[in-house]
């Protein structure tokens, strides 16, 4: 998975100190769990790091979705040792624009604007309302939907 960009003066503001940092995006993780135990959140300038036993790839990518996509984040990366969860092209990662809707998403990538709930459905620890996304929030666009364990 490497290491992600995220725009840091968006998402969810979860800390005012960089000292609780670490301990509340974990905490905002652990809250919505999408299937990693074991979880360890180290950050430092705007800089994350997790890592735990991740019992799918779309476990690890929501757990990297949920760190970057909170105010104050602005790269993610995998620590050592998870390069087995690295991503194999079946999800596509998108930053939301000005004006998107999940309707007007599902329409570019599936071709039908009713395909919005695939949508949601991946994203559900990182998307709480589907008529609530904002500008730079970056989610998850599962490729292949007949196979997609979202």
């Amino acid at each position: 998975m490497g290491l992600f960009d995220f725009a840091k003066d968006i998402g969810k503001k979860l800390f005012s100190r960089d000292e609780d940092a670490a301990e509340s995006i974990k905490k905002h993780i652990e809250a919505d769990n999408p299937g990693v135990t074991d979880l360890k959140v180290g950050f430092e300038n705007g800089h994350v790091e997790i890592s735990g036993e991740a019992e799918s790839k779309d476990a690890i990518e929501k757990a990297v979705l949920m760190a970057g996509n909170v105010r104050g984040v602005e790269k993610v990366r995998l620590a050592a040792g998870n390069s087995e969860l690295e991503p194999d092209g079946s999800v596509e990662y998108y930053s939301i624009e000005s004006g998107d809707t999940l309707s007007g998403i599902a329409k570019r990538f599936y071709g039908n604007a009713m395909d919005y709930p695939k949508i949601f459905a991946a994203n559900r620890e990182v998307i709480k309302d589907p008529n609530k996304i904002f500008v730079g929030q970056k989610i998850r666009i599962p490729q292949n939907q007949e196979n997609s364990n979202v």
